[in-house]
């Protein structure tokens, strides 16, 4: 069930590809499914059935995109802060440091929730086919990173991690800080140039979708990408300080 090391080290690429399919949905005209955006069905359906005018459901369904779309942005701005731009980003695994500060004291995996959640948000710009395929591999992905990284930690750090990882849940954060906190300083700045692409999709979401041009927003997350990857080419790459985390009293 876990990623293989291809997958792991090439996760952004299939991210990439995830996200491209979704959008593109090229199963649509074979199995005629419809083309239109979920956010406009979605809309279309509550107007419809006489719960809301078709604004006030395009603008709710667009609210709830940005709220999914910026619990990601924070989510993992939060969580690069504190584990390092260059851990997040690497192609392979890293076992010489393990934190318990930020949200990495609530859940395991906020990096990987808030791709999740920002998955989600975007879905309302695909189409419903595209929306379900996104979703449905983007969390198997997720998952299956998780249980990819689980046993390399383990070795790595033995009876800590396994402490850790008794304490802490897998994705869905805990209320209250589960451990204690190691001391870590985060580096915002650091963290926001390295999420930038998340960041900058739901800005473009925010300013542009009340315009209700679901092309529009796709060409501005496209840019968004594009600069992202132009930043990240020329972001130093720096290794964290070990620090190992440990279960709260």
């Amino acid at each position: 069930m876990q990623a293989s090391r291809f997958e792991y080290k090439h996760r952004f690429l299939i991210h990439a590809v995830i996200y491209l399919l979704a959008f593109q949905a090229p199963w649509n005209n074979f199995l005629n499914l419809t083309d239109e955006s979920t956010w406009l069905l979605a809309a279309n359906m509550l107007w419809r059935h006489h719960l809301l005018s078709f604004m006030d459901a395009a603008n709710l369904i667009l609210v709830f995109a940005l709220v999914f779309m910026a619990l990601a942005a924070w989510l993992r701005t939060w969580g690069s802060a504190y584990v390092g731009t260059s851990v997040v980003h690497s192609d392979s695994m890293h076992g010489d440091a393990m934190f318990a500060d930020g949200p990495y004291r609530r859940t395991r995996n906020p990096l990987y929730l808030g791709t999740l959640l920002h998955t989600i948000g975007l879905a309302i710009l695909m189409t419903p086919s595209g929306a379900i395929f996104a979703i449905a591999l983007i969390w198997i992905f997720q998952f299956r990173l998780a249980l990819a990284e689980e046993p390399f930690l383990t070795a790595r750090f033995g009876k800590p991690y396994l402490d850790y990882k008794a304490a802490v849940p897998r994705f869905l954060p805990s209320l209250r800080a589960r451990v204690v906190a190691a001391g870590q300083q985060p580096h915002w700045l650091q963290a926001m140039l390295g999420e930038l692409y998340f960041i900058a999709a739901f800005l473009v979401v925010a300013i542009f979708g009340w315009n209700f041009n679901a092309q529009l927003l796709r060409r501005g997350i496209l840019i968004a990408l594009g600069v992202w990857l132009i930043v990240i080419a020329f972001m130093p790459r720096k290794q964290s300080d070990p620090i190992a985390p440990q279960p709260a009293a």
